[in-house]
């Protein structure tokens, strides 16, 4: 089983990255290829260039992709579940993440397909995990965890995954109420996997 974790957090110090610790231990326990895409770390480029733009805005598969696109694109097609794990940010997830997706669903790759490109494969599951201040009861009340739901998974996601799912690790604020049931959550995600593939 490949695992793929796309990781968007700048600080060692955060609480999405301790999330990230325990996931890591989660998966640690299977016998599972666990690969990280830390966005941060490896100063992805969340811009799109100019002769990006010209690719993806006019369809110009002939164009070449960027290295770094390519790699992580590789990375894709070595996945049997993706899991992506980011803070919201002003109800959306970090913009090096919202850049990942921008660059790396390139045309002729996650849409827009022709006879000369290469499709990206459906990966059979999808998890996306954010950490959020306020309670998820809050959010599920404003209508806020409705909207990054649909955007995450039927955008982003979208027809591009055979199961998608997203958790939200909510009320952050005081963490020490829900750091627990948090990583309770967190340690259920590799019978998750296993259910589904």
């Amino acid at each position: 089983m490949n695992i793929l974790i796309v990781y968007a957090h700048p600080s060692k110090k955060s609480y999405t990255f301790q999330v990230l610790e325990r996931l890591k231990l989660a998966l640690g326990n299977e016998n599972w290829n666990v690969e990280i895409s830390d966005l941060y770390a490896l100063n992805f480029v969340s811009d799109m260039s100019e002769t990006e733009y010209e690719r993806e805005g006019f369809a110009k598969t002939q164009l070449p992709i960027p290295a770094d696109v390519l790699a992580e694109q590789e990375k894709i097609e070595n996945a049997d579940c993706i899991i992506f794990l980011y803070p919201v940010w002003w109800s959306d997830c970090p913009a090096k993440l919202k850049g990942w997706f921008d660059r790396v669903y390139s045309v002729g790759y996650a849409y827009g397909q022709n006879e000369t490109s290469r499709k990206m494969k459906t990966i059979p599951y999808g998890l996306v995990i954010c950490t959020a201040g306020h309670p998820n009861d809050f959010l599920n009340e404003i209508e806020m965890a409705q909207s990054m739901e649909k955007i995450m998974l039927e955008d982003r996601l979208g027809k591009r995954f055979r199961n998608k799912e997203m958790i939200i690790l909510g009320g952050t604020l005081e963490l020490e109420n829900v750091m627990a049931k948090h990583f309770e959550i967190i340690n259920t995600i590799p019978e998750k996997i296993k259910a589904i593939l």
